[in-house]
């Protein structure tokens, strides 16, 4: 499950460029939302789920719709206008790295020595990646956005923590999208225009962004929160610089720079120091139990 979520996630980055050259970023998402969310609704009406959540559920529903659809990939889509989705994959990988900071900040859960050399080398990674970029003329809006964006994913993981026993998740992965669509369209109707340039690439593109990212990794992520918690599950977020970069370069053709690799694999051993250094812990409690 966490092999497939991290290739599903990795590639959206790639179809999201295609998307947004296209076609309005914010109008498109919201609709993409919408079908996507309808049809996980539809799925979860036949295996019998219900909408009748609880208060923990819809709590985590509406945060985890409007922070992760609405905001982080609103502004991931809007930013990759003019930055690059390789660019983008690094910036979001970052997430594990903040959701152990934010536990550390605001739950006390304070970091092991492991962690805090991971959070070190991540932050490293990302001045490395991001002074290189910044000194070669990249968008510094299209990267603020990004940021902003990762931020609000981090809110929406956190949200996710312990809120989703109870089953219907199927209906939680619709719902929630519904929510991120019904943010998300007053802001593309208000400030985009509607003029889309058709093409294969643009249909291809926007099926596969909806069904696979959209659908079917949200859905494999909600069942992997649940299953092995918020912070193992961010174990897995580790491939997405190194998939990311690789769908980006393949089908894309960006191109790459060395800075740009050594950043990726010093993110990347910096998040699995720090989610090791959590799944090492959680062993020894369950031990002691």
């Amino acid at each position: 499950m966490g092999l497939a979520f991290a290739a599903m996630w990795s590639s959206a980055f790639t179809s999201a460029r295609i998307i947004v050259a296209s076609a309005p970023p914010l109008t498109t998402l919201a609709f993409r939302f919408l079908i996507s969310g309808l049809i996980a609704v539809i799925i979860a009406r036949l295996m019998k789920q219900t909408w009748h959540l609880t208060r923990a559920q819809w709590r985590a529903t509406i945060i985890f719709g409007i922070c992760q659809n609405g905001l982080y990939l609103g502004l991931n889509f809007v930013a990759m206008q003019w930055v690059e989705a390789s660019l983008a994959a690094i910036i979001a990988s970052t997430m594990p790295l903040l959701v152990a900071l934010a536990g550390w900040l605001f739950l006390k859960d304070a970091p092991k020595p492991v962690a805090m050399v991971g959070l070190a080398a991540g932050i490293a990674g990302v001045a490395l990646v991001m002074g290189t970029r910044l000194g070669q003329g990249v968008d510094l809006t299209g990267v603020i956005l990004c940021l902003v964006g990762v931020l609000a994913l981090t809110v929406a993981t956190m949200a996710l923590r312990g809120a989703l026993s109870g089953g219907n998740y199927m209906m939680i992965v619709g719902l929630q999208m519904l929510i991120g669509s019904a943010f998300l369209w007053p802001f593309g109707l208000a400030f985009e225009s509607l003029e889309v340039i058709w093409s294969p690439q643009l249909v291809a593109a926007f099926v596969y962004t909806t069904l696979v990212p959209g659908l079917a990794a949200t859905f494999i992520w909600v069942l992997l929160v649940n299953r092995i918690g918020a912070v193992r599950a961010a174990t897995f977020h580790f491939l997405n610089p190194f998939l990311g970069v690789a769908f980006a370069a393949l089908l894309l053709g960006e191109q790459l720079r060395t800075s740009d690799f050594i950043g990726v694999l010093v993110i990347a051993a910096g998040i699995l120091a720090v989610q090791l250094s959590h799944v090492v812990e959680i062993r020894k409690m369950q031990d002691k139990t």
